[in-house]
C-alpha cells in the first residue's frame, strides 16, 4: 500500500484538516495533500485547511459550520451567531445577511472558507449556546450596524423586554452588555423591578 494509501485511510469523512493535523501520519505532507486535493479526495478551504466531503444522494455535502470553526481555531470555545438571527426577536429587524458571526477567543478577522465568510471577533466573555436574551443584548450591543431605524428598534425592543426572563436578561446585560447596551437595558429593566414592587 503506498504512502498516500495509507493517509487516506486515517481520514474520516466529514471532518475537517489543518495541514499540521496531517504530519502525524506523512512526512510528505504538502506533496500528498497536492495530490489529494488533485484528484478531488480533499476540498481546500483555505490557507493549510482542507475538507474531506461526506457523500449524500446530491453529491458532495460542505463542512458542517461547527466542525469547520473547530478546526480553525483548534479551540471548542466559541458561539456562532449571525445578525439575522435577531429576526426571530419580532423587533423590527428584517435584513438577511449571508455572513456568520464567530465570537471567540482567538481570532479577529473577515475569513472565508470555500464560498462561505465569517466574521471573527474576539470577546473575553459570551455565553456557550444562542438564547433570545442574549440575542436581545447583542442587537442592542450592534444597534448602530442595523439598517432598521435604531429609534424605531429600541421601541420594540422596550415592548420585548417586558415578555423576557428578567432575571436572566439582568445578568445577560451584566455579563455581555457593552457600555452602551447596559445605558439603554439597565433602565429599562429597573423600571420593570419597580412595576413589581408597586
Amino acid at each position: 500500500m503506498s504512502k498516500l494509501e495509507e493517509l487516506k485511510k486515517q481520514l474520516k469523512r466529514g471532518q475537517v484538516y489543518r495541514r499540521d493535523d496531517l504530519s502525524k501520519w506523512t512526512k510528505s505532507v504538502d506533496r500528498h495533500l497536492d495530490a489529494l486535493v488533485e484528484e478531488d479526495t480533499l476540498q481546500k478551504l483555505s490557507q493549510g485547511l482542507y475538507y474531506y466531503p461526506k457523500i449524500s444522494t446530491f453529491g458532495k455535502t460542505p463542512p458542517e459550520e461547527e466542525v469547520l470553526i473547530r478546526s480553525f481555531l483548534k479551540d471548542d470555545r466559541f458561539l456562532l451567531t449571525s445578525p439575522s438571527s435577531y429576526n426571530s426577536l419580532g423587533v423590527g429587524t428584517t435584513q438577511l445577511f449571508n455572513e456568520r458571526v464567530v465570537y471567540n477567543h482567538k481570532r479577529h478577522g473577515e475569513f472565508k472558507f470555500g464560498n462561505r465568510k465569517f466574521l471573527f471577533r474576539i470577546k473575553p466573555h459570551f455565553p456557550s449556546k444562542l438564547s433570545q436574551e442574549f440575542l436581545l443584548v447583542d442587537l442592542v450591543n450592534n444597534l448602530e450596524t442595523l439598517a432598521e431605524d435604531p429609534n424605531e428598534v429600541l421601541k420594540n425592543v422596550t415592548r420585548k423586554v417586558r415578555t423576557m426572563d428578567t432575571k436572566k436578561l439582568k445578568h445577560y446585560v451584566s455579563q455581555y452588555g457593552n457600555v452602551g447596551a447596559k445605558k439603554i437595558l439597565s433602565p429599562m429593566l429597573n423600571d420593570l423591578a419597580q412595576q413589581d414592587v408597586s
